[in-house]
């Protein structure tokens, strides 16, 4: 009976433990999808490789991609933007920040607190 409490306890440790390095494993990859901020919506593409990240929109900053690096942490993806940008558009259009994120067959959703969403296409 010790023994298979043992062995269960060992099982939900490891499958828990592992969770985030397999999802950082997963994720890399080059996407395709969109960009959807209210009723407003553009063509995006994105590359997350090793904890940095490229990428670009149809409409120009409509999102602002650009490149720089991310960090993931449970089920969160913080990213930081390594491009200066001038001041004629709302900054709030920067691939930056924390975002929520849920990636499941090979699709990758990403919403931030003002409601802004990519949902992204993993490229096979």
């Amino acid at each position: 009976m010790k023994a298979n409490i043992l062995v269960l306890f060992i099982g939900i440790l490891t499958i828990f433990g592992c969770d985030n390095d397999d999802v950082l494993r997963d994720i890399d990859g080059q996407y395709v999808g969109t960009f959807q901020r209210g009723e407003n919506s553009s063509n995006v593409e994105l590359t997350l490789n090793d904890s940095n990240f490229t990428g670009e929109s149809e409409i120009v900053k409509f999102p602002a991609i650009c490149h720089g690096n991310y960090e993931i942490s449970n089920r969160t993806i913080k990213f930081e933007n390594q491009c200066p940008w001038t001041a004629e558009f709302d900054w709030s259009l920067i691939l930056s920040e924390t975002w929520d994120f849920n990636f499941a067959n090979d699709t990758l959703t990403l919403t931030n607190s003002i409601g802004d969403v990519y949902t992204l296409t993993k490229r096979r």
